[in-house]
């Protein structure tokens, strides 16, 4: 314990005495780690929620910015706006976007009338959407397990009537568009893989997988870079990158 704190008494002296620097073939070396003092004051980046922002921010002219600024589409979630190197060769971050996107719990069984809310309130709808709408909306608890899953489709045993019952068959992968990027562009369609069990405690449960590798992220990073260009097509000076 002493001989703990009499080494940590000797390194806070040497931190504290001046370095010795010496020269040797033209470089000075130091026997102390030295820190640069950044004098160059920068600003706390504004945080936006929207593409629509960001270009009425830029066309404002509102700050004063170096003759050379950056768009970088960093994700399909996330933007900002970038200045040149200044004299440090250091970069300042002027604008952070972040897309607010209804968060969906991919690769996850949820309950069976979450899902269906889901599907209507979170995803364009087109039609394997509405195909998923109508297996998922009809089964009935206590039929799941009779269903048929081939890896390719599956079937199950649906209410068509009062009395009268009929089957339903889902292919997969289905093609959905769920509100993954931001809403000025538009959404990716992407596969995916529909999966629905019976749960003992929690009945009916459905699940979608995404089977698309994530291709459909550079297909939105695309759409958001191209929308970007557009809008400052009269601004020479800022260069979108993705």
């Amino acid at each position: 314990m002493i001989e703990s704190g009499l080494k940590e008494l000797v390194q806070y002296g040497n931190e504290l005495a001046v370095p010795n620097l010496v020269e040797r073939v033209g470089v000075t070396y130091s026997d102390k780690k030295l820190y640069a003092v950044d004098e160059v004051r920068r600003a706390n980046a504004l945080e936006m929620s929207t593409l629509t922002s960001l270009v009425e921010y830029i066309k404002s002219k509102t700050d004063v910015s170096t003759d050379k600024m950056i768009v970088q589409v960093v994700s399909p979630e996330e933007v900002r706006l970038i200045s040149a190197l200044d004299d440090d060769r250091k970069r300042e971050v002027l604008a952070e976007v972040n897309a607010q996107i209804p968060g969906f719990d991919y690769g996850r069984y949820i309950g069976h009338e979450s899902f269906i809310i889901a599907l209507q309130s979170k995803f364009i709808q087109n039609d394997d959407c509405e195909l998923l709408l109508k297996f998922a909306g009809t089964v009935e608890n206590g039929t799941v397990a009779q269903y048929g899953d081939d890896g390719v489709t599956q079937k199950a045993t649906i209410k068509t009537g009062i009395a009268s019952k009929g089957e339903a068959v889902v292919p997969n992968p289905v093609k959905l568009r769920p509100f993954r990027t931001f809403i000025e562009v538009e959404q990716p369609e992407s596969a995916f893989v529909f999966r629905m069990r019976q749960d003992e405690r929690n009945g009916i449960e459905c699940a979608i997988f995404e089977a698309d590798g994530g291709a459909w992220k550079n297909t939105a990073m695309k759409s958001i870079k191209e929308y970007l260009q557009y809008e400052l097509s009269e601004y020479p000076n800022f260069t979108v990158i993705s």
